[in-house]
C-alpha cells in the first residue's frame, strides 16, 4: 500500500493499515456531488446521516492508524463543518482540536439571498498531547516592504517589535523586570539579552520615552508567519488541472503537508480523488497511501506523475 493508489472501500482498506503508523491523514470527503461514495449516494437525506453513517466509522479508523503525534486534516465546505466537528470531538476529544483554517478559494457560489461563499473550511485535530507542527512563512507583501525603515549603518530594511511586556507575570519571571534607559518595566528579554541587542545596534529608542524596540531585518527573517486565514494560495492553475471536479491545488496540499508532517512521514488520503496528496507527498519528500473507489481518479494520478512538468511542480 505504501506509495500506491489502492482502489476499494476506505473503511475496509484502513483496517489493513497498522495501528499508530500514519503521521498525517488528509480527508476531502465528497458531499452532495451525486457520486456513489462507499456504497452510499452522497446526497444523504440529512447531514446527520452523512455524519453518523459515513464519517463516524471512517474517522474512528483514522484515529486508530494515526501515530500519537499525528494530525488529521479534514477539508469541508462550511455547510457541514459543524457536523464534522461533532464527530471529531467525539473520536479525538475536544481538547485535541488544533485549528480551523479558512482557505479563501474564490469560486462562483453566487446567490441573491445570502452572502457569497468564497472559502473552504480546513479542520485540524491531533491525536495526542503533542503533535507535529512546522511553522510556515510566506513572503512579505508589498505594503510591509514599503513601510520598512532603512538602517543607516547596515543599509538594510527592518521593522521593529515591542520589548515591553504589557501582560507581565512578575512572580514567575522576576528577572525580566529591571531598569533600562531610565524605564523600570517588565520586558520580554533578560537584561543580558537586552545588552547584547544594544551592543549589536539592534535597538531603536523612542525619542519621547526612551523605551527601546528591537529591529528585525527583513533579510534575516523567514517572512510573515502563516495564520489561520489562507488567502495567498490560489485555486488550481491551468497547467495542473486534471479535469476532476473536486481537485485541489498542489500548493495547498504542499503547505498542509509541510506544516503537519515531517520529511519521510507517511501521509494517508482515504478519499484520494485525483491523487493530489500523492503528488504533494512526492514533491515534499513524504510517503503516501491513497484510497478511493474511483478508478478514474487513479488513472489521472498515474498519468500526472508520469508528466515531468506536473510531478516537479513545487509551490
Amino acid at each position: 500500500m505504501l506509495n500506491e493508489y489502492t482502489i476499494g472501500d476506505s473503511r475496509e482498506l484502513l483496517k489493513e493499515v497498522d495501528a499508530n503508523s500514519v503521521d498525517l491523514i488528509y480527508i476531502d470527503p465528497p458531499y452532495c456531488t451525486g457520486r456513489d461514495f462507499y456504497h452510499f449516494d452522497d446526497r444523504f437525506k440529512s447531514s446527520a446521516d452523512y455524519r453518523e453513517l459515513l464519517m463516524r466509522p471512517l474517522l474512528e479508523e483514522c484515529h486508530r492508524v494515526l501515530t500519537d503525534c499525528g494530525n488529521i486534516v479534514v477539508h469541508v465546505e462550511p455547510k457541514i463543518s459543524h457536523h464534522i466537528r461533532i464527530v471529531l470531538d467525539d473520536v479525538f476529544g475536544e481538547n485535541r482540536f488544533k485549528n480551523e483554517i479558512a482557505w479563501v478559494s474564490g469560486g462562483n457560489h453566487k446567490s441573491k439571498k445570502q452572502l457569497q461563499r468564497n472559502h473552504d473550511t480546513i479542520i485540524v485535530y491531533q491525536k495526542g498531547k503533542e503533535s507535529i507542527y512546522n511553522a510556515e512563512h510566506k513572503e512579505y507583501d508589498e505594503d510591509t516592504v514599503r513601510k520598512a525603515k532603512i538602517c543607516p549603518i547596515r543599509k538594510k530594511k527592518y521593522n521593529t517589535s515591542a520589548l515591553v511586556n504589557r501582560q507581565p507575570n512578575v512572580v514567575s519571571r522576576p528577572n525580566l523586570r529591571y531598569e533600562w534607559n531610565g524605564n523600570h518595566l517588565q520586558w520580554h528579554v533578560s537584561k543580558e539579552r537586552m545588552q547584547m541587542l544594544h551592543d549589536d545596534n539592534r535597538l531603536e529608542y523612542s525619542p519621547n520615552t526612551g523605551i527601546p524596540r528591537v529591529k528585525k531585518y527583513l533579510d534575516e527573517m523567514d517572512g510573515i508567519p502563516v495564520k489561520d486565514v489562507w488567502s495567498d494560495v490560489k485555486q488550481i492553475q491551468g497547467n495542473e488541472k486534471l479535469d476532476y471536479a473536486t481537485q485541489k491545488p498542489v500548493a495547498l496540499l504542499n503547505r498542509i503537508l509541510r506544516m503537519f508532517s515531517n520529511k519521510n512521514s507517511i501521509v494517508l488520503d482515504p478519499c484520494a480523488g485525483s491523487g493530489t496528496v500523492g503528488r504533494s507527498a512526492r514533491q515534499t519528500d513524504r510517503n503516501y497511501i491513497l484510497f478511493d473507489l474511483n478508478t478514474e481518479g487513479k488513472k489521472l494520478f498515474e498519468e500526472s506523475i508520469k508528466n515531468p512538468l506536473l510531478d516537479a511542480m513545487v509551490s
